[in-house]
């Protein structure tokens, strides 16, 4: 896969497409129950098919099919992060969400660009690209924990912040150090402000526009005809790349601008979002496990060139540099102090920290080249050591939960006789049941965003998640001669 996109290269995309969704779904069980990376299985499949093992395909810095892949995966990162973003809860954990997403993101930017100079002998403004995109919370890596039923709130919510927003934080950094870079030195503060206006202005006010006037049009067309729920996801992404589209053909950022789309349909429109998280997430997921895939075939190992003694000090303190910074921070967060340990060591470097890195490499920006092979270094021990943290987490909570769930179960419940409708029942129908002492159960199965987003919930309903439903279900211990009510919209 390098150079221009011929027959051949075109085959070998299509291969590896085809291989990500097959292993992907295989191994989705797998993943869950273990807590195993999955990062970690396609960074080793793509070295397996890479140069150094069956020499399939090969992806340098140079390749066309890189700046692609990489430009949709930061696109994808950014309005996936902002479209799933849970305003009632940040509004309920804002006083840590704001402390990660400030000093939290800040200071670790700032003291590895700070290291990177002094040790590392980088430049300034080089120093402030690599502290920044080293700071970013890799929002992949951490999908798997998110999901976790069982992880406290708290840090559930601060974390999915972080990991969506920080990001928006960070990039400004590494475009104004770009544009240091180009100018030589020379850039006056008017041109600064003449530069970032147009980038970061510019750019999520025409993402915030196309945002409102795509769910202005979809709620017109809803509304008269209906719009099937499967294709409103698709219409989600086309939002995003046309927002992309439209800032960067006027000199704005379009990486901010389909944030900005993300955020103005997450705060308009619920259904949009929960018919996203359906269909278009996991197309999203797939892509970026894709692009983890070509890293692994020979880009993310180039971080094995450059070891020494200084980069593997380097390494070490980007590593960990996030939770000595948070630790103190988080004492004035008011929350207990198991989810402040939780928060401060689960802040992964990633796929993030690859695509942000990868925007001055593409620019042709001088020494970016070292600037990409430190970051693969620092993404590796990360790889290790928090998604090895991750799983031993996720292993622990399972042993905890396995012997009394299982047990109560084989005694308690018989083999349940189930009988499934697709008819809906109507709310009179359960108020005749519950005259009629009938025994039934409501179970309020709606998506995070619908039921934050939304004020009223029934009596006595049972709140599952709908990616946990039999689980909690199980554990509940429902009637196994009770009518099940399920909410689901």
């Amino acid at each position: 896969m390098t150079g221009a996109l011929t027959g051949e290269n075109l085959v070998a995309i299509l291969a590896l497409v085809g291989i990500v969704i097959v292993v992907a779904s295989l191994l989705s069980g797998v993943v869950e129950k273990t807590g195993l990376p999955q990062v970690a299985i396609f960074l080793a499949l793509g070295a397996l098919l890479g140069p150094a093992g069956f020499g399939l395909f090969e992806v340098t810095l140079q390749s066309t099919a890189l700046r692609v892949m990489t430009t949709l995966a930061l696109l994808l990162v950014l309005f996936s992060d902002a479209i799933t973003l849970d305003m009632r809860g940040f509004r309920e954990y804002r006083r840590p969400a704001l402390l990660v997403l400030g000093p939290g993101t800040l200071l670790p930017a700032i003291l590895l660009a700070v290291l990177a100079h002094y040790l590392l002998g980088i430049s300034p403004a080089r120093s402030a690209i690599l502290g920044a995109a080293l700071a970013s919370t890799d929002p992949v890596l951490l999908r798997t924990l998110l999901r976790t039923p069982t992880l406290p709130t708290d840090t559930r919510l601060v974390l999915r912040l972080e990991s969506g927003i920080n990001d928006v934080i960070l990039l400004p950094i590494v475009v104004i150090a770009m544009l240091v870079i180009a100018a030589g030195g020379t850039m006056t503060f008017q041109s600064v402000t003449s530069h970032a206006a147009g980038l970061f202005v510019l750019g999520p006010l025409l993402g915030a526009g196309i945002g409102w006037a795509g769910i202005s049009l979809l709620e017109a067309i809803r509304s008269r005809i209906g719009v099937r729920r499967d294709y409103e996801s698709l219409y989600a992404l086309g939002i995003a790349f046309s927002a992309y589209a439209a800032a960067e053909s006027v000199g704005g950022s379009g990486f901010l601008a389909a944030f900005a789309a993300g955020l103005t349909i997450a705060m308009l429109d619920v259904e949009l979002c929960d018919c996203f998280l359906d269909y278009g997430q996991a197309t999203a997921e797939m892509f970026l496990l894709l692009t983890f895939l070509a890293f692994g075939s020979s880009l993310i190992w180039m971080g094995l060139r450059v070891l020494d003694a200084r980069t593997v000090l380097f390494a070490l303190v980007a590593v960990t540099i996030r939770t000595i910074v948070l630790l103190p921070v988080l004492r004035a967060a008011r929350i207990d102090r198991r989810s402040q340990r939780l928060i401060a060591w689960m802040g992964p470097r990633g796929l993030s920290s690859l695509l942000l890195v990868l925007l001055p490499v593409f620019a042709g920006v001088s020494g970016s080249e070292q600037l990409f092979s430190i970051t693969c270094l620092v993404v590796l021990f990360s790889v290790v050591l928090h998604g090895g943290g991750i799983a031993l987490f996720l292993r622990r909570v399972a042993r905890a939960e396995r012997v009394p769930v299982v047990s109560s179960i084989s005694r308690e419940l018989p083999q349940l006789d189930i009988t499934t409708t697709d008819e809906k029942i109507t709310v009179d129908e359960v108020r005749a049941m519950e005259i009629r002492a009938e025994p039934y159960s409501v179970i309020d199965v709606r998506t995070d965003k619908s039921f934050n987003s939304d004020e009223m919930i029934a009596t006595n309903a049972l709140r599952f998640a709908p990616d946990d439903a039999v689980r909690r279900a199980k554990d509940t211990q429902l009637s196994s001669r009770g009518t099940l009510v399920v909410y689901c919209a």
